[in-house]
């Protein structure tokens, strides 16, 4: 499966590591570079162990450690020359991102294209000052994203199109469902909608009307139970569209709208509170509690994946 083309990757943290999982199980060779050369073993062995899972839920029909072994890892941006596609997944710092995009500039061909693994800055914002920003994206991936079928394909204010539409097409072959954005908004798609929610629900918490674990419960048995199958415009098809409109103008006036984060996740933050992964959050976990709910989500995630699998997309 060598023919394919080889992409290459920036960081090999977690995210990083599943990013080059799902590119590497697509029958890809990947180049990824990191900030020091310990960091490669254990991102080997993490994106080994990935594959591993991937092969016994049955995504994967080759052996995983043959597969490993088409990922090169390296400090030296150099070994990135060459590459017609590199996907950059640190840390969310916008100058940490442009020192990277600088150093690619001086190694790849001005067409290459350089996406980012961004869900909070501006594709826009990381363009000013490129040579030729017109050929960076923001590609936006889901955790973890060697399971889910989840991307943004996003255009700055500078981005040519036609990198973009090569992006989508290449994403589907790695079996992800990529939504396009043709111009550049703070947070994207999911992120935006995702986060009216979100207030939303500490608006209910915090001022009484429902416990953390009522909010929680009524939209994984509402919202929960149909969102995968159909997204939100399909669903009121599906269920009979005139009613949303009495809805919306009955409730819209009357939703949260607050400008500042709820105080409830300021407290919980100064905490030190970080989820299951400190086993602090807004449950009570204990280290084996935590670990089992980590566990659930992967099970979840590949489940859910191959449940969605059986219905049509479009």
């Amino acid at each position: 499966m060598s023919f394919k083309q080889r992409i290459g990757t920036v960081g090999l943290g977690l995210m990083g590591s599943s990013i080059a999982t799902c590119i590497l199980a697509a029958g890809h060779e990947v180049t990824s570079l990191v900030k020091e050369q310990n960091e490669a073993a254990p991102a080997r062995a993490r994106v080994l162990g990935f594959l591993m899972e991937l092969h016994a839920e049955g995504m994967l029909k080759e052996l995983p450690e043959a597969v490993a072994q088409r990922i090169t890892i390296t400090a030296d941006v150099a070994e990135l020359a060459g590459h017609e596609i590199v996907i950059e997944s640190i840390t969310e710092d916008v100058e940490a991102k442009k020192t990277v995009y600088n150093a690619l500039e001086m190694v790849l061909s001005p067409t290459a294209i350089i996406g980012s693994n961004t869900s909070a800055i501006p594709v826009s914002v990381l363009q000013d000052g490129l040579q030729h920003p017109e050929r960076l994206l923001g590609i936006h991936w889901a955790e973890p994203a060697h399971i889910t079928r989840f991307m943004e394909v996003i255009c700055g204010k500078d981005s040519e199109l036609k990198y973009a539409e090569q992006i989508v097409k290449l994403a589907e072959s790695w079996g992800k469902e990529p939504s396009l954005l043709r111009k550049d908004i703070r947070g994207f798609i999911t992120n935006r909608i995702m986060y009216a929610m979100l207030r939303e629900a500490f608006n209910l918490v915090e001022n009484g009307y429902a416990t953390v674990e009522d909010v929680d419960r009524s939209l994984r048995n509402d919202l929960g139970y149909w969102i995968t199958f159909a997204g939100p415009f399909r669903f009121m098809d599906l269920t009979g569209i005139p009613a949303y409109l009495t809805v919306m103008k009955d409730l819209f006036p009357d939703l949260d709208n607050r400008q500042t984060a709820p105080e409830m996740m300021e407290k919980l933050v100064a905490s030190g509170a970080r989820g299951v992964s400190n086993a602090q959050g807004f449950y009570p976990y204990n280290k084996e509690s935590a670990e089992a709910w980590e566990k659930a989500f992967i099970e979840f995630s590949y489940d859910i994946r191959k449940l969605a699998e059986k219905y049509p997309q479009e």
